[in-house]
């Protein structure tokens, strides 16, 4: 384990911002945790953990230390006719337990296919895609406590998740590391097609829904996020820089009296709003301002066209979060995570 001093981070998150860290480390087994915690650069500085990098936003140089997570292994702990446990370490790639999973007929995390970041960023965001959602399969989450170096299993319920949400993005913030995940999959067919767009994907493209197996939910939802949103490795991005607005039902009402075509969804006792839909009514998407913009083809993803900084990625957000306010007096809420 190497400290490192003024490393250059642009790489190591998807936006591809030319930011530094005053200090870097990799940590590559639980027991370099322990030893981190012990070093003045981790007990005296600021510090980030970060994984694939693909949530966040950095809008200058980080004056502190980042810890970059690339603890590996996928297992599976234990298993019935029904069921199976599986536990990930926090620095795999997400794609890559999907994959596992897939491989294996376990049904439970296939609709959650190709979405970016590692493992352990997961729980903290709570994701979520095409009618999936990881508290579906979240069985707990193991951490480490910053000041104290102290190891705690958090269950599901510990984790209060909720839309793109977690006790540790709240509460706990900043406190915790987390180390490893359990999830609890199913071998038994269940195909989640609740979303129209994966529903209408695999009548043309698969065998009939009692045949479906795992991967080719998985490939479907695949080929479907393609298809909407930008390699990073061409065009800089974090995937959706927004949630999702979430209004009580009288709130719907008063706003198709303006905009009768407003699409929504009816999560439980509220109505979901779609986001990117409210950008696009506004004007935005595809639009380019200097270095950054919006993408063409999906308006809820902020792009680097080459050579943005941080900081400009930021205001062209806060410029979407007025005109958005102004014409529905609707809230948008960043899903990235911001560190200035």
């Amino acid at each position: 384990m190497e400290i490192k001093q003024n490393y250059d981070l642009t790489k190591l998150h998807t936006f591809g911002v030319s930011v530094q860290a005053r200090f870097f480390v990799e940590i590559e087994s639980e027991e370099e945790i322990f030893e981190l915690f012990k070093l003045p650069e981790f007990q005296n500085n600021k510090r980030i953990f970060l994984g694939g990098g693909s949530n966040v936003l950095f809008t200058q140089d980080f004056d502190g230390i980042v810890i970059l997570n690339k603890l590996k292994g996928i297992e599976i702990k234990e298993e019935d006719a029904e069921y199976v446990a599986v536990r990930a370490m926090s620095g795999e790639v997400w794609h890559d337990l999907v994959l596992f999973a897939v491989e294996r007929e376990y049904w439970g995390i296939e609709n959650l296919s190709y979405v970016p970041g590692t493992v352990g960023a997961a729980p903290m965001q709570n994701i979520g895609a095409y009618g999936g959602e990881l508290k579906n399969t979240l069985e707990s989450v193991e951490a480490v406590e910053l000041e104290t170096g102290k190891t705690k299993i958090f269950s599901r319920e510990d984790c209060k998740l909720g839309y793109r949400d977690s006790v540790f993005k709240n509460e706990l913030k900043d406190k915790y590391f987390i180390t490893a995940v359990n999830f609890k999959l199913s071998k038994k067919a269940n195909p989640n097609l609740s979303y129209k767009i994966l529903a209408d994907y695999l009548s043309v493209k698969a065998s009939p829904v009692a045949e479906l197996r795992p991967k080719d939910v998985s490939d479907a939802v695949t080929s479907i996020r393609k298809s909407k949103l930008p390699d990073p490795a061409i065009l800089g991005n974090a995937g959706s820089f927004f949630k999702n607005v979430f209004v009580e039902k009288g709130k719907l009402k008063e706003l198709q009296e303006t905009y009768p075509d407003m699409p929504y969804f009816a999560e439980g006792e509220f109505i979901k709003i779609p986001a990117g839909w409210l950008i696009e009514m506004c004007g935005y998407k595809g639009k380019r301002v200097g270095n950054v913009g919006v993408h063409d083809k999906q308006a809820l993803v902020l792009v680097n066209h080459g050579g943005a900084e941080g900081e400009e990625i930021w205001n062209l957000a806060r410029e979407i979060i007025a005109s958005v306010y102004e014409k529905f007096g609707l809230k948008l809420v960043p899903e990235v995570n911001l560190i200035h």
